[in-house]
Parts: structure tokens; C-alpha cells; sequence
């Protein structure tokens, strides 16, 4: 019996879909897999800064200020027809169809008194619309078999009891096998191109899936269809020990398993959404991430393997617009329910926490803004409801500083330097992963900086593991 064909989700970030030489490359990249007996589908996410500005334009409209919105209009449709025209590509079909489409968005917004969430999200999923509708005509002008397919009747979200508007901005979606999407994938000859960050709730309302959205959906529909893997194409090649935009002798972490991978998305790295790894997890589907602009250097494989060698750590992170909320009260000690009591009202708001620290009077958690989407009135009432149960302090703008590796607490004997490194910082929360992955520290937003960069300096020497640790990031950069 035959073996069928490989299937493929390749997926493409903002910038790697936002000029001609960059499409260009994408066309090259299908072909060569193509070439090599692969089954393609292409998932990509809107064009770099689109969806700030379709978010901007909600705003407009909301205000009523028709003369910003028709000036933003003007703006994403000289974008989108310059990319076509250096593409040379004689027409585009439905692109013209998609500008009207959000245009009539954008006039609902400001006639009517509508719910924000689902509005917003016909708008802002408007980006990775008009960006594939380019896209598939690019493809097929170079020779590719390429049908254009709605994300929305690929991916449907869960439901969701919140009432806010996070359902509609921050969805999430099942990853489980389905039959049903993997015979309308199937059936399409040739090369499957779908837009990431979008998807359909049970209700048929479009939702978005929150920023980094694109890999998400790329995920998702990597486990519907039980894919053999997933390649995550973005301007870098994979995860390093530290962001190298604070650090160029960051080193490429070229091989990691599902945990440390998570770990690392989920203190601070941008080069893969954490929601991504549980999509694929279970059913052992790796993920590899590649440059889009250096499509012949390796990069970082995620796989299932839990053998991680020694412990060490592999990388520091660090998360900004961190916001930490303090509650003191003599009352919770030995007193049955507190958490309960604090952690509900903070999830009636359909906030996220991310990091907890608690002692016999005091509980202090982290909340990440940007996933939270958490705007000062939704913060004062929050406060508000806290303090009937205890004195909350807001701390803000923070940062958080992780060491990750497997094995932290084993090796925690030989971190005494580093931990001397911290004199002089206004530490504001120290944490220490159960999952033994990592340790972190809140700072004040100012000092991250300076201290990755030390932590980094002491941690990862230029002796460290070549088999762990690649080239380094100011290597890679002259090559690009």
C-alpha cells in the first residue's frame, strides 16, 4: 500500500508576507516543498502593522470621525494594490470585495450602538483577508495550483460563558482530529491557502484569536488535520536564549522539547505563541521555526523527546507590561476561601494570571496587559470589588526576568551569582516554576534591560553545549 503524501502547515508572520521579494520567497519555499512530494496548506498572517491600524480605524469609527476613517481606508488600499502591482499581477479576484466588506464595517460601527467585541473582530480579521487575496493570485502567477479558502469554515472557537468581549478577541479553538476539515482539505488540489488569527464561534460570528493569533490557527489546524508537522516561517530562525534584539551574542537554541518550547513562548519570547504547543502536544506533530528572510539556514525543531540532557538553563526571557496587583490582609491567614473569594472577581473580568506569590498575609499576581486587553476602567472596577476584601496595590509598569531550563531546582546551588546580580534591583516578586522549568523575577520595567543582559552574560558562556546552542544571533544577523 502506498504512503500518502506528507501534509504540511507552512505558516508565514506579518513581515514575511509583506512586500514582493518576500512573496516571492513564500512561492519558492511551496515549490520546493511541492518538489519534495509534500501536500501544502498555507496559513499566513496579515501584512506587518495592518492590524494595529484596523484597530485604530475601529476607534475612528466608533467617535464618529469619518474623515480618519476614510484616510485609514485610503492607506490599507495603496498598501494592498502596491504589493499587487510589484507582484504584477494584472487583477486580484476579491480583493475589491473585501474593501467593501470592511468598509460597511466601519460605517455599522459608527451608526449604530453595537457591542464592540464582535464588530471589532469583523474588522481587525479584515487584515489577513485582504493580504490573501494577494497572496493566492501571487501564487498562482508563479505557476501554483492554489485555491483560496475562508479560515472561518475551517475553524470554529469554543464557547465561552464570559461576558466581555474577550470571546470575540482572544477565542481559542479545539486542535482535536476532525474528520470533516480533513476531507474539505482533501479535496483541494494543489496548494490550500487560509488566513490565520480568524475563526467562526458556534453562533457564525467571526472571532479573532488574540495576538499572535496567526500561529494559533496555523496550530489548530495543524492537529484537525493530524499533520506531520508544522513550520512556523517568521524573520528569525527560532528561539534563542535571549531576545537578540537586547542581546547579539544571544545563541539559537536549535533543538527543544514540548515543555521547555512552552516555557520559553511563555515568559516572554515572541517567536511562537504558547497556545501553540498544546494544539500539537499530545499527538507528537513537531514544529519547526524558520527565516522567511534565510530560508536555507536550519533552525529550531519542537519536539516530543524528553530527553533534555543535563539541567541547564537554555534562556532568559522577558516579558514587559507586566502589572502586578497586591492584596494585604491580616484576614486571610487561616481564613478558608480568600483565594477563592479574590481570584473569582478577577475572573468574572476575564483576566489571565500569569504568576502568584503568597505569604501568610499577602497574594500578589501578575497579569500580562497585553493578553489581557485590560483597559483602565475594567482595572478600577476590579480594584474596586478587591477592596472590599483586602488593601490592593497596583504595581505597574513591571517586567519579568526568567531563567529557563529544565531542572531549575537542581542547579539552583550554582546560581549564587546570578542571584548576586539582583543587588540593586527593586525586586517586586520572585517565583520558582512546580514544573522545576524555570525561576522568575518582577522587576521595574526599566531595569529588565540591563539585567537579561547580565543574567545572560553569566549563564551562557561562549563554552556553552554546540549541540544545545547554535550560532549566535550577531552571526546570523550579517548573513541576512
Amino acid at each position: 500500500m502506498n504512503r500518502p503524501a506528507p501534509l504540511v502547515v507552512l505558516k508565514f508572520g506579518g513581515t514575511s508576507v509583506s512586500s514582493p521579494e518576500r512573496w516571492r520567497t513564500i512561492a519558492q519555499i511551496v515549490t520546493e516543498h511541492l518538489s519534495a512530494g509534500d501536500r501544502v496548506v498555507l496559513v499566513h498572517s496579515a501584512i506587518r502593522g495592518v492590524t494595529d491600524a484596523l484597530q485604530a480605524l475601529a476607534l475612528y469609527a466608533r467617535a464618529g470621525d469619518a474623515a480618519a476613517v476614510d484616510a485609514g481606508m485610503e492607506g490599507l488600499r495603496a498598501l494592498h494594490l502596491d504589493l499587487a502591482e510589484g507582484l504584477t499581477l494584472a487583477e486580484v479576484p476579491g480583493l475589491e470585495g473585501e474593501f467593501d466588506f470592511l468598509r460597511d464595517q466601519l460605517r455599522t460601527e459608527r451608526a449604530e450602538a453595537v457591542p464592540p467585541g464582535p464588530h471589532l473582530a469583523e474588522v481587525l480579521a479584515a487584515g489577513e483577508r485582504l493580504v490573501s487575496r494577494v497572496g493566492a493570485a501571487a501564487l498562482a502567477a508563479a505557476g501554483i495550483d492554489t485555491t483560496w479558502v475562508d479560515a472561518r469554515d475551517l475553524l470554529t472557537a469554543k464557547t465561552s460563558d464570559l461576558e466581555t468581549a474577550q470571546p470575540w478577541l482572544s477565542a481559542e479553538c479545539d486542535a482535536g482530529v476532525d474528520p470533516d476539515v480533513q476531507e474539505r482539505v482533501a479535496a483541494v488540489d494543489g496548494v490550500l491557502l487560509t488566513q490565520g488569527f480568524t475563526a467562526r464561534n458556534p453562533g457564525g460570528e467571526t472571532v479573532v484569536l488574540g495576538r499572535g493569533g496567526s500561529d494559533t490557527a496555523a496550530a489548530y489546524l495543524a492537529g484537525k488535520l493530524n499533520v506531520d508537522r508544522l513550520e512556523i516561517w517568521s524573520d528569525v530562525p527560532g528561539m534563542f536564549s535571549a531576545d537578540p534584539k537586547l542581546v547579539p551574542e544571544a545563541r539559537l537554541l536549535r533543538s527543544l522539547n514540548y515543555r521547555e518550547a512552552q516555557e520559553i513562548a511563555t515568559t516572554g519570547s515572541t517567536v511562537l505563541h504558547p497556545r501553540c504547543i498544546p494544539a500539537l502536544r499530545d499527538r507528537g506533530i513537531p514544529i519547526h521555526l524558520r527565516s522567511s528572510l534565510h530560508p536555507d539556514m536550519s533552525g529550531t525543531v519542537i519536539h516530543a523527546s524528553d530527553a533534555t540532557g543535563p539541567a541547564q538553563v537554555k534562556a532568559i526571557s522577558r516579558r514587559l507590561r507586566v502589572m502586578l496587583i497586591s492584596m494585604e490582609t491580616v484576614g486571610m491567614w487561616q481564613e478558608v476561601g480568600f483565594l477563592a473569594r479574590a481570584f473569582a472577581i478577577l475572573s468574572e473580568a476575564g483576566l489571565s494570571i500569569d504568576l502568584v506569590s503568597t505569604s501568610e498575609t499577602n497574594v500578589t499576581v501578575s497579569l500580562d496587559a497585553s493578553a489581557n486587553l485590560l483597559d483602565e476602567d475594567q482595572l478600577d472596577a476590579v480594584v474596586e470589588r478587591l477592596s472590599a476584601v483586602s488593601l490592593v496595590t497596583v504595581i505597574r509598569p513591571c517586567a519579568s526576568v526568567s531563567l529557563v531550563g529544565s531542572g531549575i531546582r537542581t542547579i539552583l546551588h550554582q546560581l549564587g551569582p546570578a542571584l548576586e546580580l539582583l543587588k540593586g534591583y527593586e525586586i517586586r516578586m520572585v517565583t520558582q516554576a512546580s514544573s522545576d522549568l524555570n525561576l522568575t523575577v518582577v522587576v521595574d520595567e526599566p531595569q529588565a534591560e540591563g539585567l537579561v543582559r547580565q543574567l545572560h552574560a553569566l549563564l551562557i558562556p561562549e563554552t556553552a553545549d554546540p549541540n544545545v546552542f547554535g550560532t549566535r544571533w550577531e552571526e546570523i544577523a550579517a548573513l541576512l
